[in-house]
């Protein structure tokens, strides 16, 4: 016997064409969400030790698996399946998706976490308070799920191999894109730092909070001239290997300044400055602000009168 829970009788045409364009819309929201995840694995990976789902320890394995499962279905739906087999699991993807946000906003609603902290369902395509997070995945999750059951043929039971053979195909690819991701040239694409930002939108917290900082009250000084800015950790050994040769950039010449943003602890920042004595400035900086900017550091970018006109993937080129 055939399992067919959502069975519905012959309805108006209209209807159909309703689930179906449903389908596909949510379909396309779990594509652009994996899109985000794909560009940059290494932050979905810990994004999921953040919300504690890295089941038994294993983040990356767990990561994959999730990817996986999302674009599967997000192919399945846009290519028209509306089988109990696909709903089924997107209905229960939508739900976790849905438990992510809502627990993020019963915590931010109860102080116990800021509004930087909403879950990275879309990657560093979104930047979303919790709040935002939820009501917006409720919208346009949970609305496009619960339409798309409308106007379904019970007696559809199988789906034309060509589309599995395509979902199958198009899923195994994006997940050999996203093993090698780290590797490829796409920080422009897949942060929110690229050429045209303007640094005064490179900010921690939402528009209107009295608590926002942005880059240039940061660093007030990146408004005016060229400006080299290295995003950093004070301990990561590329880094530390190049501090003299910084140093003696920024003694030798006043055309183009550096700065190193980090986001460590003061006490990490005393004591980078107490060992190396650098003559560079290094500002602390928010992690909401600075972990949207990279996928791995060092990363570096120059900034001309308060807007980056180039990056790069390293520290800066020693010539300047």
């Amino acid at each position: 016997m055939t399992l067919e829970p959502f069975d519905s009788s012959p309805a108006q045409p209209w209807i159909r064409v309703l689930g179906i364009a449903a389908a596909a819309f949510l379909g396309l929201v779990l594509l652009v969400a994996a899109w985000g995840k794909a560009l940059d694995p290494v932050s979905f990976v810990e994004q999921i030790r953040v919300e504690g789902v890295d089941f038994f320890g294993l983040a990356e394995l767990t990561a994959f698996i999730a990817l996986g499962v999302e674009i599967a279905l997000g192919l399945a739906l846009v290519l028209g399946l509306r089988r109990w087999w696909v709903l089924l699991p997107a209905a229960a993807l939508v739900a976790f998706f849905l438990f992510l946000t809502g627990r993020a906003y019963w915590r931010f609603e109860h102080g116990l976490i800021d509004e930087t902290e909403a879950c990275g369902c879309f990657g560093n395509l979104l930047d979303r308070t919790p709040k935002e997070a939820f009501w917006q995945d409720l919208w346009i999750l949970g609305l496009p799920l619960g339409l798309s059951l409308l106007g379904r043929k019970g007696t559809e039971t199988a789906a034309p191999k060509w589309r599995l053979v395509l979902i199958g195909g198009l899923t195994a690819a994006v997940l050999l894109f996203a093993w090698k991701a780290p590797d490829l040239p796409l920080d422009d694409l897949a942060t929110r730092l690229r050429p045209g930002v303007v640094v005064s939108e490179i900010c921690a917290g939402s528009d209107g909070n009295p608590e926002q900082l942005c880059l240039d009250a940061l660093v007030s000084d990146l408004d005016k001239g060229r400006n080299w800015v290295i995003l950093s950790d004070l301990d990561e050994p590329s880094f530390l290997e190049a501090v003299p040769q910084l140093d003696e950039w920024t003694a030798s010449q006043s055309e183009v300044r550096l700065w190193v943003l980090t986001t460590a602890s003061s006490e990490a920042v005393s004591t980078f400055q107490w060992t190396q004595a650098p003559a560079l400035p290094v500002p602390e900086a928010p992690y909401a602000m600075l972990r949207p900017l990279y996928r791995r550091l060092p990363r570096s970018f120059l900034v001309e009168d308060g807007e980056v006109i180039d990056t790069v993937s390293d520290l800066p080129p020693m010539e300047f």
